[in-house]
């Protein structure tokens, strides 16, 4: 384990990853283009949530770099890379459950977004956010499920639309998941602390 720490807090590996974040999170807000051109302007901000947890996280790459801690950029990305990681899993599995048929761009979301998450957390010994930050992280989250699921600006699965208050549902505790996991991290976070080389 400490050598995957070792490399995880290498510069030029935090480099690399900084770059594929980047070019994820442009892409994944170019995949939502439609969607956003719909939108009301008011619910902007909250729409696109696999490319925000990621820029959440091009931010803490970059702070890393500079070797500093960007806590409230730390807890938000852990929080929205694993939540939002997992539910794309889940959502395109279900599509497959629902079709019986799985395309190759829905490989590339089910392999992307399982990576989201698993960055997420692989990072944990390296971010050193409070439990003040949490709270913003879950307001942030937990708000945007009511914009999700209240206001109906979900991701658009069409095959899902007669699930999505079951949707909705394993998404609130998705979240509450993803919370739980931040606070965990927290309460460890003295035991299991490692520096950006």
């Amino acid at each position: 384990m400490r050598y995957i720490y070792m490399i995880l807090s290498n510069r030029s590996f935090l480099g690399l990853l900084l770059i594929i974040n980047i070019v994820g999170t442009a892409y994944g807000y170019y995949w939502y283009k439609t969607q956003l051109a719909e939108t009301p302007t008011r619910f902007l901000l909250f729409v696109p949530d696999s490319p925000t947890a990621s820029l959440f996280f091009v931010f803490v790459l970059i702070a890393f770099l500079w070797k500093k801690n960007w806590r409230l950029m730390e807890a938000l990305a852990l929080v929205t890379l694993f939540k939002y990681g997992i539910w794309a899993v889940v959502m395109n599995f279900l599509v497959y459950f629902e079709t019986g048929t799985i395309g190759i761009d829905s490989w590339m979301l089910i392999f992307s977004h399982g990576a989201m998450a698993i960055q997420g957390l692989l990072y944990i010994p390296f971010y050193r956010f409070k439990w003040v930050h949490i709270i913003l992280a879950a307001i942030w989250t937990l708000h945007n499920d009511v914009i999700d699921y209240v206001f109906k600006m979900m991701p658009k699965y069409s095959v899902l639309d007669q699930y999505m208050a079951n949707i909705g549902y394993f998404t609130f505790w998705l979240s509450i998941l993803s919370l739980m996991i931040a606070f965990y991290a927290f309460k460890k976070s003295e035991q299991m602390q490692w520096k950006i080389q």
